[in-house]
């Protein structure tokens, strides 16, 4: 299954019995035929499974070497109508030689060998007694089957939709891993084929190195050692199945099981070529050094199997919540960002000598998390918190509710407190302009937001102070800010925070770094509904004008916002992952309306992120003008926008 890039891959492992390739061949069918059901279209066996890898001596029988490849030419046999490729370890012999290799087949033909590069040698270890390195073979081919086909650690197989290369086990642990060149080269996917044994604390380096392996090249890893049935006349083999993609482990098996383990999962190869793309990952492949081989294969997977339908055997889901930490890295994740914008504003307030600041509290999301901040930048520089002026300026949407929480968190904090009501200066200002204060349009609104900007202006030049910013990467991302308004500052904390993240972030702060009177009135904040409130309340007082049900669901945006930026994923794919990711919450024209939204407005507010004030970068999407996202204010949206139409 290809579509949207998406290739499904597995990593098995077979229940096995020493020296016995009949039964092992039989294991290891029945794993590449549930497989093939569930539209894998690569599969990995752990190193010389279809002997086992605890042979030893066995290995240099004639009798062993030749049932191996009698078994293979079966497994081939049998395979020859699937659409599915297998990489199965095994030994290979030519001439006096033998090799730990992995045969790489698939639609009755072996594509090639590729042979281990670093055999194990250290203490429980003796790969070197019975096999050969790669680099000390003496030929590029090798007879097989039947079939000459092509042998060598310098083999990368190539179909319509994917690259891939192939590391035997202790590859991975090599000081230059044979996959880091074959991603160089072109590979997006490495497949090991593994049979490391356990001892304390082994698992966890593995699993370390899987995940950095596949980082550093972006790519994705498919790992699989040997499992139950080896010997354990000395070691233990617990099985390990595990899948990686960019430093992600996505699917892995339970070791120490007696049954047998098939890990699927969906690589996505589209976002791994984009992550290539903007390092300028492959045009490094002449540092490699090596001239590669292509090998052509032939398997296209689910796409072109009688009854399969296109997109069905996609099974991935993506985090709805992309930007937000995972539970068990929560606290740690917070403190760090939390630390990033401490230090960026301890920074820019060092450089310009500033002892103070300016920052409106409006008792909504962004301007508390942009005043904790704040607060913590000074208590760490040893400057008084009163030199903070914090600065609620009602208006004519402003509710009790917001104002009460906006002054209570002022005074917990020890800033300093100043009210300055904005509502006759913009009836003075509608009096200039002749507009109707009943009119409420966007004049009416964007006055508001520009009369507070300029108090806060002109109050950081009366206390010789810094304006701090408080708009975060989801507004500025949708052009949700007045322009030179609540969208101009002196610095912006905020600017790279998605709005799911604020959330987060405030929730962290209430929970684990407030008292408990401060940590209530933070925690009211988050329950409270987004808005600007430059409309004026409901007659119940309760807040009229709210954000998401005039630009939507933040939560949406967030996860479009990441997968467009992030990955560069096109309309049509985003709607796709949206559609699983968030199935039950919100209905395909709902997801497809904002969408669309936030496309049309995010190309149209470049001119608004072109010309934004400095700001720490905190994750791995960002919008500054100067670095992260360099975008012409007069781009057009129309390919965009016109892929919207045409989905369903």
């Amino acid at each position: 299954m290809a579509e949207f890039g998406f290739i499904k891959v597995a990593a098995a492992v077979p229940s096995v019995r020493v020296a016995d390739c009949i039964y092992n061949s039989e294991r290891i069918m029945g794993l590449i035929e549930r497989a093939d059901s569930q539209g894998v279209e690569f599969i990995v066996f752990p190193e010389l499974a279809l002997t086992a890898y605890s042979c030893k001596d066995l290995f240099h029988q004639k009798q062993l070497l030749e049932s191996a490849e009698e078994a293979l030419a079966q497994l081939v046999g049998e395979t020859a109508e699937m659409d599915i490729t297998v990489i199965l370890g095994m030994p290979v012999r030519r001439g006096t030689q033998i090799a730990d290799a992995a045969v790489v087949f698939g639609q009755g033909e072996i594509y090639g060998v590729v042979p281990k590069s670093f055999l194990a040698n250290s203490r429980e270890a003796g790969e070197g007694r019975w096999f050969t390195p790669a680099w000390q073979l003496n030929d590029d081919t090798v007879t097989l089957c039947g079939q000459e086909v092509p042998m060598g650690a310098d083999l990368i197989f190539k179909s319509e939709k994917v690259t891939f290369g192939v590391e035997i086990g202790s590859d991975l642990f090599a000081p230059f891993p044979p996959g880091s060149y074959h991603a160089i080269s072109g590979a997006e996917i490495i497949f090991n084929t593994g049979a490391g044994n356990e001892l304390i604390g082994k698992h966890d380096y593995l699993r370390a190195s899987i995940a950095n392996h596949s980082a550093k090249t972006y790519s994705g890893y498919v790992y699989a050692s040997a499992g139950f049935g080896e010997s354990t006349t000395d070691l233990v083999f617990s099985g390990n199945a595990i899948i990686a993609e960019n430093g992600k482990i996505l699917a892995q098996s339970p070791r120490f099981t007696m049954e047998e383990q098939l890990a699927v999962c969906d690589i996505d190869i589209d976002y791994l070529n984009h992550d290539r793309m903007v390092d300028s990952f492959t045009s490094n492949a002449n540092l490699s050094g090596r001239d590669y081989r292509i090998v052509k294969i032939f398997s296209d997977g689910c796409a072109d199997k009688d009854g399969c339908e296109s997109g069905t055997a996609i099974e991935r889901i993506y985090n709805p919540m992309p930007f937000v930490p995972d539970d068990d890295q929560m606290d740690e994740r917070c403190e760090e960002i939390f630390n990033i914008q401490v230090s960026a504003l301890a920074k820019r307030l060092l450089h310009t000598n500033c002892k103070s600041a300016v920052i409106g509290i409006s008792g909504g999301l962004d301007s508390t998390l942009a005043l904790l901040v704040t607060v913590q930048t000074f208590d760490t520089l040893q400057i008084p918190r009163s030199n903070i002026l914090a600065v609620t300026m009602p208006g004519f949407g402003t509710t009790d509710r917001t104002y009460n929480n906006a002054v209570d968190l002022i005074n917990a904090l020890g800033v300093t407190f100043r009210e300055i009501s904005i509502k006759e200066a913009c009836i003075q200002h509608f009096k200039d302009l002749q507009h109707e204060i009943s009119n409420h349009n966007v004049v009416y609104e964007n006055s508001q937001a520009r009369e507070r900007t300029q108090i806060l202006m002109d109050l950081s030049n009366q206390v010789n102070g810094m304006v701090i910013g408080t708009g975060d990467f989801s507004e500025l991302a949708l052009g949700w800010a007045t322009y030179n308004g609540d969208h101009m500052s002196m610095y912006g904390v905020n600017a790279d925070i998605p709005k799911t993240l604020v959330k987060y972030l405030v929730t962290w702060v209430a929970k684990f770094r407030s008292d408990k009177k401060t940590g209530d009135t933070l925690l009211d904040i988050v329950d409270t509904p987004i808005s600007p409130e430059l409309i004026p309340a409901d007659e119940q007082g309760n807040i009229k004008q709210k954000t998401e049900d005039l630009v939507g669901p933040y939560e949406l945006h967030d996860f479009f916002l990441y997968h467009m930026l992030r990955y560069g994923a096109t309309p049509e794919k985003i709607y796709f992952l949206a559609k699983r990711s968030f199935a039950g919450k919100y209905d395909n024209e709902t997801i497809k309306k904002w969408l669309t939204t936030c496309i049309r407005r995010f190309f149209n507010m470049q001119f608004k992120r072109s010309c934004l004030p400095d700001g720490p970068k905190v994750g791995s999407v960002g919008l500054s003008p100067r670095g992260d996202w360099q975008m012409s204010s007069d781009s057009c949206s129309t390919v965009w926008m016109e892929q919207l139409e045409d989905l369903e």
